[in-house]
């Protein structure tokens, strides 16, 4: 698992960007870096189809601000299908 930095942007005029910090159950390595599976909801928006708990998402390691072990439970919800997969070119 790896916690994440994500600026997020929102329809607030006197703050644009939220800044929210997330778990990532880690997939696979990528060129450039990992794939993982967003394990949280942010808090600043709606629930929706584009980023949620449970979308693919790549990331670099420059983006792991925190690191955690896997358990049985963290392997278990890596090997779900996820609920978006990310676009691979």
């Amino acid at each position: 698992m790896a916690k994440l930095i994500f600026r997020i942007s929102v329809d607030n005029a006197e703050e644009p960007v939220a800044v929210e910090r997330m778990w990532v159950l880690v997939r696979e390595r990528i060129p450039g870096g990992y794939l993982g599976i967003l394990d949280n909801d942010p808090d600043a928006i709606e629930e929706n189809e584009e980023f949620w708990s449970g979308i693919e998402l790549p990331f670099a390691p420059r983006h792991v601000i925190d690191v955690d072990e896997q358990d049985k439970n963290s392997i278990a919800l890596a090997r779900q299908v996820p609920r978006r997969r990310w676009p691979i070119e």
